[in-house]
């Protein structure tokens, strides 16, 4: 997950949103390997609708997993990431509305350690088992 919010929060803050939104993609998905690459950006480097510093920024998120077809497991997993994102950047930017772009691919389009993950079977019964 990619992260996208303005400078501000301190580290502990940082810390514990991350845990809590790998604790929400964990619970979904059902199994571990998640990555969180928290970005922040000077209020100088943000412009929304072509403004610069005119309104508080509006953080967003980018999720890319694997396909994932229960959505209600997105639905809860969103919550939480959108819960996490408010209580870290409250009074920084407007959490209200964050932005999460899930975008979910086929294993045959997500190579690791060398290979496709269609090509590992564990990986390929784990994601059956999940969306089954």
């Amino acid at each position: 997950m990619l992260i996208d919010a303005p400078v501000g929060a301190d580290a502990g803050t940082k810390q514990k949103l991350m845990r809590q939104v790998s604790d929400a993609i964990e619970e979904a998905y059902q199994f571990q390997d998640v990555r969180v690459w928290l970005r922040e950006y000077p209020a100088e480097n943000i412009a929304q609708d072509g403004r610069v510093g005119a309104e508080p920024p509006r953080p967003m998120c980018f999720l890319e997993a694997p396909e994932l077809n229960s959505i209600d497991a997105r639905r809860v997993m969103a919550a939480k990431i959108h819960a996490a994102v408010g209580e870290a950047y409250s009074g920084l930017a407007n959490t209200d509305e964050t932005l999460i772009m899930m975008n979910h691919y086929p294993l045959e389009m997500a190579g690791f350690a060398g290979r496709l993950q269609s090509d590992d079977p564990e990986i390929v019964e784990a994601v059956r088992q999940l969306n089954g």
